[in-house]
């Protein structure tokens, strides 16, 4: 048997850490990066008598981010706790949802594949701490700041049967979260993370087989490494004789491969019972009403208008509703131009360019919607080349200028008098007869030398539409 012999099937467990100041049950920040240990309280550390207070600030993200993903919001949902006993759990559990989740039987539609995947369950947990691995040392230290920090664990069916897939997911996943608020989508720092649930079968099978979990994949290109290289371990294993046994995996980058890391745990081995501390969580109707409200065009609604109404191609769509606040600067700007096209190809080039190399977010730029309209205009008109467009483009991002006092104090503004043109134009024709001849004899391709020398005759400043029209005329046998 080969690879092509089996079916992969993969489900995902999605962390995505909610956009709020403080933590789910205390009033303890939630920076990333701060100093070891200075984000804790006692409610964060389990002290005795020490008890959680719910943050209202995740139950309205949490039902956001249901609502976006086409689930039921349950109007009661129960918190339980999950014990477990590692060094960055000081209480010796963590507070989640488990029979009860707050949202349930959601979906996102894959545009590739073409398919739906299900989403089983979205419940609030609150995140355990950092174990610091010194291995010069060999210690190991415990950093409890992101104890407590309020997650959202978003549970897919096992629908994907690809690695593609499960990228294509994924990331269809953090654009909705991140375009409705509710998270920030940074794999890199770890607030949007994934464990992938991964087992094969025969085709034409009707039963999955052993799954294995991988832990803590934190990029799009590790993701897809990892499943395609516990596939490839699944099929080995089966054709060498062997069984899969279910178990907890972490991926080596540097390797290429999957390694155990403990056997997988069921959920009776983490004694969930009801949390006593906290009493249900309710959802009114009002708070559904506002959630409903709040919520944004989404990303693929926003490409579909795009391709279908703005008819930019399916790529510069993709683009600009890559970000948010990107696609939002876009349509600011195309308001007063109009052309959804050329507004488009300066985004996608000299926009996202200075973006990217200055850091600046799309929410925070300098130059105002009617000054890229201005730009564009005196660049329709003549008044100033396309390469110099760029140059007056790149003071109004740094400085919000006005575009006419960046062409007027740089000198920019190309020649579009007739008269001075022809003048310049008459000493090019003078000075070179053979080749009027040979354009008149029909060489029309030097049309472009005499362009060419008198934009040089002018040091670049003749208006080159102006120039061609003048050229035409003059050269007519």
């Amino acid at each position: 048997m080969a690879l092509s012999d089996f079916q992969p099937v993969i489900g995902l467990e999605v962390h995505a850490q909610l956009l709020t100041r403080s933590k789910l049950f205390s009033s303890a920040g939630v920076a990333f990066g701060a100093a070891p240990n200075t984000h804790t309280t006692p409610v964060c550390l389990g002290f005795p008598g020490a008890m959680p207070v719910l943050n209202e600030k995740v139950v309205e993200l949490a039902v956001r981010a249901g609502l976006a993903l086409e689930c039921r919001i349950n109007e009661r949902s129960e918190w339980s706790r999950k014990h477990y006993f590692y060094p960055d759990s000081p209480k010796g559990y963590q507070i989640t949802q488990y029979e009860f989740p707050i949202c349930e039987w959601g979906g996102i539609t894959l545009e590739v594949a073409g398919k739906r995947v299900q989403i089983r369950r979205i419940h609030i947990e609150e995140d355990a701490g950092k174990s610091v691995h010194d291995a010069v040392a060999g210690l190991t230290l415990v950093d409890l700041n992101r104890v407590g920090t309020p997650l959202l664990e978003i549970v897919s069916e096992p629908d994907l049967r690809s690695a593609d897939e499960a990228v294509e997911y994924l990331k269809i996943l953090r654009d909705v979260l991140v375009s409705v608020g509710v998270n920030d989508g940074n794999l890199e720092e770890g607030s949007f993370r994934c464990d992938a649930n991964v087992s094969i079968m025969k085709k034409g099978a009707k039963e999955y087989g052993t799954r294995c979990e991988l832990k803590n994949l934190n990029s799009f290109r590790n993701i897809k490494l990892a499943i395609d290289a516990e596939i490839a371990r699944h099929v080995e294993v089966i054709e060498g004789g062997g069984v899969i046994v279910q178990e907890t995996r972490l991926f080596d980058v540097a390797r290429g491969e999957t390694r155990s890391m403990r056997s997988k745990e069921d959920a009776h081995d983490y004694r969930y019972f009801p949390e006593p501390d906290l009493p249900p969580l309710l959802v009114s109707a009002e708070q559904l009403a506002q959630g409903k409200a709040s919520l944004p065009e989404l990303p693929q609604a926003r490409r579909r208008r795009y391709v279908e109404q703005l008819k930019l191609t399916e790529y510069d769509a993709g683009v600009l509703t890559a970000d948010r606040e990107l696609s939002e600067l876009y349509e600011r700007c195309l308001a007063p131009v109009g052309d959804a096209k050329k507004v488009a190809n300066w985004f996608i080039g000299e926009v996202s360019r200075l973006l990217n190399e200055s850091g600046v977010k799309p929410g925070d730029v300098k130059f105002t919607p009617a000054q890229f309209a201005a730009l564009l205009h005196a660049i329709e008109s003549g008044e100033i080349s396309q390469n110099a467009g760029k140059e007056v483009f790149a003071s109004m991002f740094a400085s919000g200028a006005e575009p006419k006092d960046v062409i007027a104090s740089k000198g920019l503004a190309q020649v579009s008098d007739t008269g001075a043109l022809e003048k310049v134009i008459d000493e090019i024709l003078a000075a070179n007869p053979k080749n009027v001849e040979g354009y008149r004899a029909g060489n029309t391709k030097l049309l472009g030398f005499f362009v060419g020398a008198v934009m040089k005759s002018m040091k670049g400043k003749g208006n080159p539409k102006l120039i061609n029209e003048l050229l035409e005329k003059k050269l007519e046998p």
